[in-house]
């Protein structure tokens, strides 16, 4: 297929979120141009059909991405502009949906920067180990990030006030010092709770020092972003994990986590406390599997009978 078939079919596309999805202009104009940058990429590599694109022509793109420098969020807007221009052409019968369906495969999103799987996640947060000296506020630490998405500033800033372990929730007071409401698992529950309530010696919080925030040095005094940022480097090159993650991972891979396993977008974008949800629209890479088990869960013939395989 030529080059000039590719450009027919982006403009197409185009026209069609303009016109038909009823898209800002910014919007349409930010697609073009991450279509634009994939466009470069085809002729770069020759590739035999854009159409019919593989998983590794896919994941070769990721990596051309990666060389261009991009920011983790901007490849990850890139791929979900890919994917709606492949669902774009699916319905005008130009692809098939096996484009579509590579685009939301798990494997080509590890490749994504910045997005840790939740196995890796476990081992990070497993990595403060006893004889550390300061195991338990360090495991507080990572947990409080991975459960709530918070950014960094977010969580050293964090005040006992507004941790509620029994209700299993805390209060979080992002930018512009708007105020959020964040559920916390039990594991972050049990972690905070050792730290905030166990026992000095054994690296829980010291009583002395700043008596509000909640994550403190051994003198009681504050944490700063930058103490926090290299108590990741730290337990991460002890986890075998890739130099690149930093605090933001935990919150990446929160708000990745949690569209994956059903959650809806706008609780996201709540719990993320992103203004717009445009910006909680680049973690929709998941929504194929979202959608598709919500679907099963309630629609009424969405679940094959007993005894009955679904339709081929």
């Amino acid at each position: 297929m030529s080059f000039s078939e590719l450009r027919s079919d982006i403009t197409d596309f185009r026209n069609y979120i303009r016109a038909e999805r009823g898209l800002s202009d910014n919007t349409v104009q930010s697609y073009g141009r991450d279509l634009d940058r994939f466009a470069k990429w085809v002729v770069l590599v020759r590739l035999a059909s854009y159409r019919k694109p593989t998983l590794k022509e896919l994941a070769s793109y990721v990596g051309f991405l990666h060389d261009e420098k991009l920011a983790p969020p901007s490849i990850a807007r890139h791929l979900v502009a890919l994917k709606m221009f492949y669902r774009y052409l699916k319905i005008e019968e130009r692809a098939d949906a096996t484009a579509v369906d590579l685009l939301g495969s798990p494997k080509l999103w590890e490749r994504v920067p910045e997005v840790l799987p939740p196995t890796a996640v476990e081992a990070l947060v497993n990595a403060p180990q006893p004889g550390d000296r300061f195991y338990v506020r360090d495991r507080a630490m990572l947990e409080t990030l991975y459960a709530t998405g918070c950014r960094a500033s977010e969580v050293v800033g964090l005040k006992i006030a507004d941790v509620y372990l029994d209700s299993a929730f805390l209060k979080c007071f992002g930018k512009g010092s708007k105020q959020r409401v964040v559920p916390l698992g039990s594991h972050a529950v049990a972690a905070l709770r050792a730290y905030l309530h166990g026992a000095t010696a054994d690296g829980a919080r010291p009583s002395t020092g700043d008596s509000e925030v909640v994550f403190v040095s051994k003198t009681g005094r504050r944490l700063t972003r930058i103490h926090l940022w290299a108590l990741v480097k730290k337990y991460c090159k002890r986890a075998g994990l890739p130099g690149t993650v930093s605090p933001h991972t935990l919150r990446h891979s929160f708000a990745t986590h949690l569209l994956s396993g059903g959650a809806d977008l706008r609780a996201v974008q709540e719990m993320l406390g992103h203004a717009s949800i445009q910006t909680t629209q680049i973690y929709t890479h998941v929504d194929r599997d979202r959608l598709k088990a919500m679907h099963r869960q309630f629609h009424p013939r969405g679940q094959a009978g007993e005894g009955e395989k679904p339709p081929e």
